[in-house]
């Protein structure tokens, strides 16, 4: 198959293995002189560890433990203070302490309850709140701040008309990847091969080469294929590999250590949950005259990735406005509970639920539809970013909101809802909007200073080519845009493009799939290597190719002071969403749902259409349906049944379309498209719910039990 038009939707090259059932998923696989690993897990949230008491272990049954760990006892991420093995303090509910391996998975089991581990416990922090309130500096993982002086601030709010203060609050999500978390370590005399479900090949390797103290040719990290991912892959895999590998070694046979799905929901990563405080200036006519905001993150037991977590969330906490005298900074905070992640968004989903709400309800005081209120301060091409860079390229968000305007009847059906409201005492018709973008790629210049992703191409005699490059197929769909990519670029049929599962020993280091970054960075590097192999092209010789990853000239990121260009480039996005709100039960019906993107150009429309449909599932049920709550430290939700992500009944058809706006540094035009459709999801289904109440909520989820006490206040009040 030739590729005429980049965006022609081609058969995924996984689809026929993935249909079928064929492929081999992690816990499919078996190696010879395999044992199961099992791990014993913190039953406290926070203490120390006084002694620890095996049973008696039958022959081939072994324990492994921090004594055991060649190197130095961390996970090695960003900052050392995530314990492969907690060895002298535990910090949270689930904190892995040792492993029992052994060929039998129900003897394991009956061992690990026979373990006994005497602690001396110690007072814990459970939520977010205790901690903010402690105000105590050595809960500070991270902090930033920037922006206007607060002196100038105030200046300004002593002229004010009035000021509003508001606080926001979001929840955990879960990942709900189909497969949950599985890593094998295959013992060999000369080398640990670790392979599993993984975004992040070189950060598991690093992970290994300092948790194993070894030299770079004794451990290779190689993807499965991977069920899902959304962040949830990307920062706890590391820890996973680590105890496999650490305990391969060990007994010197091959590790596996897959979870069910209840250990997985208890102890992996989520999205962090969320305090966002408002300080709105405003003058008579409720135009905003300065703003300040507060973030605060619970970033659990350890630092992981949350200081960049909290770098996209105030980088995001503007939304997609030009604000006058703006000020934002953020805090994570430490609380003893599971430790927060990467997840879909980064940051970015808890700060545009925030802000949209926050502009929806000025609009409400100032007595202006909230789509109209929120155009008159949307950014502009050539205007400066919150962080004094710059939007350099063509924005269409004004396009792409007349569009679905038009397509939805807006205004039409706020008049017919309000209508209807008046005459059905039950059943409430909402509709709101939602206005965002996603910086596209690593945070300010960490691909030039960190990442600097370098790519290969290899071609073989029969001239079939093949990508090499670390990045992981994890459903959204590299596997089909990248060879799409390749082939285009060398006129080759789609099929003579090769993209076998990543292997450290075989590929470069690319990068981390995460940041929006795949398609644009990564495909541009890959474009330019086949531009490159093109100009050499020798039929019949094998042939390789290496590009390394270039910066584009912008204004210099400084991560100290939180200023210049974030990102090289921003996707863009609108929705729309209309709601049928039962007064009686709380009970939330979704109408109607549009969304309007622009990613550059788009390299599958149908991928891109999995992603925006995708995207708005876990957006919408981020905002209205997904309730996870932890208890004096210990998740709740043991179960999908618990937990409640939407399913095929939840979600109603998605009209939606994709604006062209090429860009020049990506691969024929594109750029990152799979965390924005995401973000707009929560914040329109909140507007639609307030639109049909009239009234106005602080948080998501927006939950029956949420709706029924917001409707027992209003009565309240009004009586």
């Amino acid at each position: 198959m030739n590729l005429k038009d980049i965006s022609t939707s081609v058969p995924k090259k996984d689809h026929k293995g993935k249909v079928s059932g064929q492929l081999p998923y992690i816990s499919d696989v078996k190696v010879e002189n395999m044992v199961y690993g099992v791990l014993y897990r913190s039953p406290i949230a926070y203490g120390k560890i006084i002694s620890i008491q095996l049973p008696n272990l039958p022959e081939g049954y072994e324990a492994v433990g921090a004594e055991h760990i060649p190197g130095p006892n961390y996970v090695k991420i960003i900052k050392e203070d995530q314990p492969i093995f907690a060895n002298e303090w535990v910090n949270y509910i689930g904190e892995p302490i040792l492993m029992l391996t052994g060929k039998d998975l129900d003897i394991l089991y009956s061992l690990l309850n026979e373990v006994k581990v005497e602690f001396e416990e110690h007072q814990a922090i459970y939520t977010l709140d205790e901690a903010i309130k402690q105000k105590s500096v050595s809960l500070v993982l991270a902090s930033y701040e920037f922006g206007e002086s607060l002196e100038n601030i105030s200046a300004i709010e002593q002229g004010a008309h009035q000021i509003i203060e508001e606080e926001y609050d979001t929840g955990y999500q879960e990942h709900v990847y189909l497969e949950p978390q599985g890593m094998l370590a295959v013992y060999k005399d000369d080398e640990i091969v670790v392979q599993g479900s993984m975004q992040c090949l070189y950060y598991i390797k690093n992970a290994l080469l300092s948790a194993l103290a070894c030299g770079d040719d004794e451990v290779r990290v190689v993807q499965s294929p991977t069920g899902g991912g959304f962040g949830g892959k990307e920062d706890y895999p590391s820890m996973m590999a680590c105890h496999v590998a650490v305990a391969a070694r060990a007994v010197k046979k091959s590790v596996m250590l897959v979870f069910d799905r209840s250990e997985d929901m208890l102890v992996t990563t989520k999205r962090h949950p969320a305090k966002l405080k408002y300080r709105t200036a405003l003058d008579k006519e409720g135009n905003i005259l300065s703003m300040c905001v507060d973030i605060f993150l619970d970033g659990g037991a350890n630092v992981g990735l949350s200081s960049v977590v909290l770098q996209r969330a105030l980088l995001n906490s503007a939304g997609v406005y030009k604000i006058p005298h703006f000020h934002a900074k953020g805090y994570v905070l430490k609380t003893n509970t599971v430790p927060n992640g990467a997840f879909r968004g980064f940051g970015a989903p808890q700060s545009f639920a925030g802000i949209e709400s926050h502009i929806g309800h000025l609009s409400k005081l100032a007595k202006i539809d909230p789509l109209e209120y929120k155009r008159k301060y949307l950014v502009k091409q050539g205007d400066p970013t919150i962080t004094k860079g710059k939007f350099r390229d063509p924005i269409l968000v004004e396009d792409m909101i007349e569009d679905v305007l038009n397509v939805s009847e807006y205004k039409k059906k706020k008049e017919d809802f309000q209508r209807l409201n008046q005459q059905n005492q039950r059943y409430k018709k909402g509709i709101g909007t939602s206005l965002f973008l996603h910086g596209c790629g690593f945070t300010g210049s960490g691909e030039r200073d960190h990442i600097k992703a370098k790519v290969k191409l290899v071609k073989s005699k029969d001239d079939q080519v093949s990508l090499k490059i670390s990045n992981s197929d994890m459903g959204q769909g590299i596997l089909t845009t990248l060879c799409k990519i390749v082939a285009k670029e060398l006129n080759l049929p789609f099929e003579d493009i090769l993209y076998p599962y990543p292997d450290t020993k075989e590929v470069p280091d690319s990068g981390p799939t995460v940041a929006s970054r795949t398609t644009m960075i990564v495909g541009k590097l890959l474009e330019r290597a086949a531009k490159k192999l093109k100009n050499q092209w020798q039929t019949g010789v094998e042939q390789e190719v290496v590009e390394h990853y270039v910066h584009r000239e912008m204004i210099p990121w400084d991560e100290k002071t939180f200023t210049g260009d974030a990102y090289p480039a921003y996707s863009w996005g609108v929705n729309i969403v209309e709601v049928e709100v039962d007064t009686l039960t709380g009970n939330l019906k979704l109408e109607k749902v549009y969304g309007n993107y622009e990613v550059g150009k788009v390299i599958d429309e149908r991928i891109m259409k999995g992603q925006i449909d995708g995207g708005l599932a876990q957006g919408l049920a981020y905002g209205y349906l997904e309730k996870m709550t932890s208890k004096q430290g210990r998740i709740q939700q043991k179960s999908i049944s618990d937990y409640g992500p939407p399913t095929s009944l939840d979600i109603v058809s998605i009209e939606s379309k994709v604006f062209d706006n090429p860009y020049a540094d990506g691969p024929y035009g594109a750029k990152g498209a799979g965390e924005l459709t995401l973000i707009g999801g929560a914040p329109a289904v909140q507007a639609a719910i307030e639109d049909a109440l009239h009234t106005s909520f602080q948080q998501i989820p927006i939950t029956p039990e949420v709706i029924i006490e917001s409707l027992w206040m209003k009565e309240g009040e009004e009586g």
